[in-house]
């Protein structure tokens, strides 16, 4: 099963490498038999990998010369890395309507909209820098909704989001770059979520931590395979391909942990040293067929109509400096987050729960 699939993955990260400017045209590519040794399989493998590579007119191998990449991109590749960014998250967010009921002509139908909306509100005054509200942490369903309803909810604010994990976000934090960071980072010492993180980067801060909800963790699978693997423990002997995602990332932070704790070493998982950036990320990964199996949300691996082992229920916290609760947003934010509509809104999202939603925790 491992060499049926892992040339589409050693493919698509020379793939990303040449996009993004790392392997530039004209460089040499390692010989067969040293992608061999690098990747652990078998020379088919590889030549099967470069093959594909060759077809989409990215390298070229010659008799006594090696392989190397093209000269010139093709065309259909020589598209600027950002918007080769942007092309990839509208994919995702095509994928993820799609998958969830709606027909190409409505999605067509909902953008043109949005965008007729947005024209209109570009046309008047641009909204002061105090009616944007900087969300910075680690990547969530429920986050992205709220963002995409931050005005509904708070009289014409909005909410630029960055999704960087959640270390990522409690520094962002700390540094002026965020009003709000999203985190859900698990302290082994006090066997809990977040507080002793906050209290050590943002130590004699008086912050707030405002509950979002707890979410359903656990291994989201390709269909089919299931049989294969029961939990973390499987993974070295499955043989199956697995994406991480980012260091830092309190999603990343819970499976080390666990990992240890099983007495698992990561560089007995195939694919462990390959990261993701978001849950959406991870699960597209594996509906595409370029990974088999990966940590993420319920919610993520529902929306793609992939399989799910439930492995920990984690706690997702908005955290903000106790002064900035005065934010006329951010008192309408945790005045809808109390009330039913929240709780409403949120049930569509699979493996969410929601009885704590809106509870502030001070650190004074």
């Amino acid at each position: 099963m491992e060499d049926s699939y892992l040339y589409r993955q050693i493919a698509e990260n020379i793939r990303r490498k040449i996009l993004s400017g790392e392997l530039k045209p004209g460089d040499r590519l390692p010989s067969v038999r040293s992608m061999t040794e690098q990747w652990n399989c078998t020379i088919g493998t590889i030549q099967r990998a470069y093959q594909e590579l060759a077809t989409q007119g990215l390298i070229i191998s010659r008799a006594g010369q090696g392989t190397h990449v093209v000269d010139h991109i093709p065309h259909k590749e020589n598209i600027p890395l950002r918007r080769l960014n942007l092309i990839h998250k509208a994919e995702s967010f095509l994928m993820e309507v799609l998958n969830a009921g709606y027909s190409q002509n409505e999605v067509e139908e909902a953008v043109r909209v949005a965008l007729d909306r947005w024209r209109a509100i570009s046309k008047n005054a641009a909204a002061p820098p105090a009616a944007v509200i900087r969300f910075a942490g680690s990547h969530d369903l429920a986050v992205a909704w709220l963002a995409s309803h931050f005005q509904e909810i708070t009289s014409g604010y909005s909410m630029q989001p960055s999704f960087m994990g959640s270390m990522g976000g409690l520094i962002a934090l700390m540094d002026g770059n965020a009003d709000l960071a999203g985190c859900h980072l698990w302290d082994e010492a006090s066997r809990s979520y977040n507080i002793p993180y906050v209290q050590k980067i943002l130590s004699g801060k008086r912050m707030a931590l405002i509950h979002l909800a707890e979410r359903q963790l656990g291994l989201i699978l390709a269909p089919g395979i299931h049989n294969w693997i029961h939990g973390l423990k499987d993974l070295p002997a499955s043989g199956l391909r697995f994406i991480n995602r980012q260091s830092g990332s309190g999603t990343r932070i819970w499976l080390d942990y666990s990992l240890r704790q099983l007495g698992v070493s990561t560089s007995e998982i195939s694919g462990y040293e390959i990261e993701m950036k978001t849950h959406s990320e991870t699960a597209m990964t594996i509906a595409q067929g370029d990974a088999d199996v990966g940590l993420g949300l319920e919610a993520s691996a529902r929306t793609y109509g992939l399989d799910f082992i439930p492995l920990t229920r984690e706690r997702y916290d908005l955290v903000c400096y106790v002064d900035y609760l005065n934010n006329p947003a951010i008192q309408q934010l945790v005045e809808w987050l109390s009330g039913s509509s929240a709780k409403k809104a949120f049930s569509t999202l699979a493996g969410y729960h929601t009885s704590d939603t809106g509870k502030i925790t001070y650190l004074e």
